[in-house]
């Protein structure tokens, strides 16, 4: 029986420290400053990493979508999944 190894990459090591640095952050934000829930342009009331939770959510689908119906460079996907996140937690 032979072991597959995934093969971790430079850009995912970077993705998956990212994230994680991320949520390390988003718990000290929320043990220095608990979060109250509030009502923004989502139909829900939200704390603040319900809102991280749903930015991401919603910029894999930007990204996935970019992939699968553009031939545009990704950069330009991630850009606009940027600008959804930065949206997502500031007002929604």
């Amino acid at each position: 029986m032979t072991l597959e190894w995934m093969a971790w990459t430079l850009p995912t090591a970077i993705f998956f420290i990212t994230i994680g640095m991320i949520l390390i952050s988003m718990t000290v934000w929320e043990v220095l400053s608990p979060t109250i829930e509030r009502k923004g342009f989502l139909p829900i009331s939200t704390t603040r990493g319900d809102r991280l939770f749903i930015g991401l959510l919603g910029s894999a689908y930007i990204h996935l979508a970019w992939i699968g119906l553009t031939d545009i460079t990704l950069w330009a996907g991630f850009v606009i999944a940027l600008v959804w996140m930065a949206v997502a937690m500031r007002w929604g």
